[in-house]
């Protein structure tokens, strides 16, 4: 076991370990359950791994029930699709409709205060994804039994660690609620500003636990660090994807997750475009509504797909602005000796680099004296039929693309959300995956083990239910050349897992 320092607690009230569940998708598909995932390994006709995807499940008609709402309710309607990141579906939405209503540019104030939101949502989000989903992957062991590597093993493991990653989402939590009044989703953003200021007692609360979270965040790191030490091989790379990057960047090339450019390096880390606006997007990107995902329309569908999240957006910055998160973002990166890493487990240590990042970006804002202004509203101009909203939403770059009628409702719209931007980044971790642990005659725990570790790592949706009561509702299939289903393994949300295999 790991040797851990004593920490003391944040100021906030104590709250027990709890277990997280993140709405599932609507429409379960070929007889499973909402919210399970299923991943077909097909074989050519050698019996070796041909291609592996991971289905999953779309919006299901979410654009179309949009369509015809008033402006104004946008920005409430779809922080709904996401119960770990409604705040960027939030602010995403409402960027666009500043832009429809006339707006374009907003107080210090009101910016700094969705800013503040943005930042609040990354630590709390990412707190659950690290210490809730992926911690029992990280410090049980990949290959400990399933039934005993879940967030209650954690807890009674490492007690600290798993107190210290509730209060630090709990953190993240009271700095959405301080401004919204709700600790996930609330009345915060609308077009041109902010409902209401942040009430200075809820900024002194804040700014008197923030150094703490910091301080944990740092010293997480470190255990992350220790851990990698213990096996570097495996660390560095199970699951390499390859492909292109994605992600926004500010005008000095930080990472910017509140607003920005886009920007794409390729797989050995060249720039292949740059400061492109959001409103711009559908020329560098193409979004097809069939099987291939999304990609680089100037590479096209084969060699044009791409990552967003964590690991893409420290990887084509170029640099972070918060002192200490820059150091880490140096610290993780140097075994790439200036090329992308592609190890998928490498998305955790830039996940905790983040979350530190933007605990770091919290406490700055929170020592600004215009954080507690009270112009909150900007002066409005001539108002555009379309507009892009974008943002750095914890899973990765969110695009939110609106056209209104003359009566200002929502006459189309299009949501290129992170997980479908990272389908086929997905798609190749698993590859790599099945490469190593497919024997092509049967699918085994030890193999559905490893896939669920390559799916958390891009935190999915579907890994909301992974390590909450420690098995992730998932079907792999092995299909061989003839499209006959040779094998097969399902774990189902209960925990219950049951087989097939073809005689």
């Amino acid at each position: 076991m790991l040797a851990l320092e004593t920490a003391p607690a944040l100021r906030l009230p104590p709250i027990p370990v709890e277990t997280v569940a993140r709405p599932a998708c609507p429409g379960p598909a070929r007889g499973e359950t909402a919210g399970q995932g299923r991943v077909t390994i097909c074989l050519d006709a050698r019996g070796q791994v041909r291609q592996v995807q991971l289905h999953l499940l779309d919006l299901c008609g979410v654009e179309t029930l949009l369509e015809g709402r008033a402006i104004a309710e946008i920005p409430e309607a779809v922080q709904r699709l996401c119960g770990l990141c409604p705040v960027s579906h939030h602010l995403a939405a409402v960027k666009a409709m500043d832009r429809i209503a006339g707006y374009d540019r907003l107080t210090p104030t009101a910016e700094k205060l969705r800013r503040l939101m943005q930042y609040g949502q990354i630590v709390q989000s990412h707190a659950v994804q690290l210490y809730h989903l992926a911690e029992p992957d990280l410090l049980l062991g990949f290959d400990s039994e399933p039934a005993r590597r879940g967030l209650v093993d954690v807890a009674r493991a490492f007690p600290q660690l798993a107190t210290e990653g509730v209060l630090m989402r709990r953190f993240g939590q009271e700095v959405v609620r301080a401004i919204t009044g709700g600790r996930l989703r609330g009345a915060g953003a609308v077009p041109g500003g902010m409902r209401r200021p942040l009430p200075r007692a809820a900024r002194d609360q804040l700014r008197a636990d923030v150094d703490q979270v910091i301080d944990w965040a740092a010293g997480a790191l470190r255990v992350l660090e220790r851990l990698h030490g213990t096996n570097p091989a495996f660390y560095d790379h199970p699951a390499e994807t390859g492909g292109n990057l994605l992600a926004l960047v500010g005008a000095s090339g930080a990472v910017d997750f509140y607003d920005g450019r886009l920007r794409a390096r390729d797989a050995r880390g060249a720039t292949l475009f740059d400061a492109v606006p959001a409103a711009a997007y559908r020329g560098v990107l193409a979004e097809p509504s069939g099987p291939g995902g999304p990609h680089l329309r100037a590479l096209g569908p084969e060699t044009g797909w791409y990552r967003v999240g964590p690991l893409a957006r420290l990887q084509v910055c170029d640099l972070l602005t918060s002192e200490k998160a820059e150091t880490e973002r140096q610290r993780l990166l140097a075994p790439g000796d200036g090329k992308p890493l592609q190890g998928s487990v490498f998305h955790h240590g830039a996940r905790l680099v983040e979350l530190l990042h933007a605990a770091e970006l919290i406490r700055d804002l929170l020592d600004d004296p215009e954080l507690l202004g009270t112009d909150l509203m900007a002066d409005r101009g001539a108002p555009q039929r379309e507009a892009v909203g974008v943002i750095e939403a914890p899973r990765g770059t969110l695009l939110q693309r609106y056209e209104v009628d003359e009566a200002g409702r929502i006459r189309r719209c299009t949501l290129l959300l992170s997980t479908r931007n990272n389908s086929r980044a997905m798609d190749a971790a698993l590859q790599g995956v099945a490469a190593q642990y497919c024997d092509g005659r049967r699918v085994t725990e030890d193999l559905l083990a490893h896939i669920e570790v390559a799916i958390r790592a891009f935190d999915p949706c579907l890994s909301c239910a992974a390590h909450a009561l420690g098995q992730m509702p998932l079907s792999v299939e092995l299909i061989d050349a003839g499209g006959a289903v040779v094998s097969g393994l399902r774990r189902g949300a209960d925990g219950g897992v049951s087989c097939c295999v073809r005689s």
